[in-house]
Formats: C-alpha cells, sequence, structure tokens
C-alpha cells in the first residue's frame, strides 16, 4: 500500500474551520474503511491562537454530531508544511493567496493548494465562512458545509488513487 496521502486543512488562526475540517475529514474517511490511506492536519495562517483549542462553540457543535477535538491544539503554518504535506486546502479565497505566497517563498512547489470547497459540486470557488464572530448558528453552517465537503473530498482522493466502488 502506498503511503498515505497527507492533507493540511488551513484557515486563519486555527480554531474554527481548519479542526473542523481535520476532525470531519478524519472521521469520514475511516468509518469508510480508508483511515489509512490518509492523515489530516490542520493550521493556520497567523499565530494569534497557537497554542490553544479550538474554539468551544466548534467543539460544542462537533461533539453534538460525534466528532471528537479534545486533543487539538491550534499552530501557525509553516514553511516546512509544503514539504510535509500532499494537498494543503484553504477554507477561504485570502487563504489561499497567502498560502500559495508562502509556498513560493518555502521552494516547496509540488505540494497541491486549493480551496476547500473546490471539491464540493456547486460550491467551487466559494469561501467556508468564518463563524468566529457570529453565534452558535454560524458554526453550525461551517459544519454543514464541511461535512458536504469532506464527503466529496474523500470521493475525489479516492478516484485519484484508484480506489473503485469505494461506497463513500
Amino acid at each position: 500500500m502506498p503511503p498515505p496521502r497527507r492533507i493540511l486543512f488551513v484557515c486563519i488562526g486555527n480554531i474554527c474551520r481548519s479542526p473542523t475540517a481535520e476532525a470531519v475529514f478524519r472521521d469520514q474517511a475511516l468509518k469508510a474503511g480508508w483511515g489509512e490511506m490518509f492523515s489530516a492536519a490542520s493550521a493556520g495562517v497567523t499565530g494569534h491562537h497557537a497554542g490553544e483549542a479550538p474554539d468551544a462553540r466548534t467543539r460544542r457543535q462537533a461533539a453534538l454530531r460525534g466528532y471528537r477535538m479534545d486533543t487539538m491544539v491550534a499552530r501557525q503554518l509553516e514553511a516546512e508544511d509544503f514539504a510535509r504535506y500532499d494537498l494543503l486546502l484553504a477554507m477561504e479565497a485570502p487563504v489561499l493567496d497567502e498560502m500559495r505566497r508562502l509556498q513560493r517563498q518555502s521552494g516547496h512547489l509540488a505540494a497541491e493548494t486549493a480551496l476547500f470547497l473546490d471539491y464540493l459540486p456547486g460550491h467551487e470557488g466559494q469561501d467556508v465562512p468564518d463563524p468566529y464572530y457570529g453565534g452558535e448558528a454560524g458554526f453550525e453552517i461551517v459544519l454543514d458545509l464541511v461535512e458536504e465537503g469532506s464527503t466529496a473530498l474523500l470521493r475525489d482522493l479516492l478516484r485519484r488513487q484508484g480506489v473503485l466502488g469505494c461506497g463513500c
């Protein structure tokens, strides 16, 4: 079996959207029986929340749907992440722009970068909205989008790796 495909989900501070995507994608891959084919992590383009747990509202909404985030800690995106990961997915366009700028500076150009929602048909080019300054409903919307996007991403990655009839 080939080494796991390494995926990094990236947002601004790594306390809302990107840890949600990490937890949901990891859970979906495991439940579909393909967990060993993927490695998932998350980071933020800023270090404002480095060392912090995901936002309490993020953890609360995730827990309501059975996702565990209790061991996650925010960290800032590093130049070496472009060598460590095969695919880096931004939660919004400005984050993607910053990621690509950092990637050029890093010299590690082999890693693929894209918007997370580009994998969800009908949502290409769209951002996962930042729920941080809003209420609980925003965190539910993020979770809905991330669940749908993770399912679409998993299907795409399995197709690209030649897995047919994955049932996911």
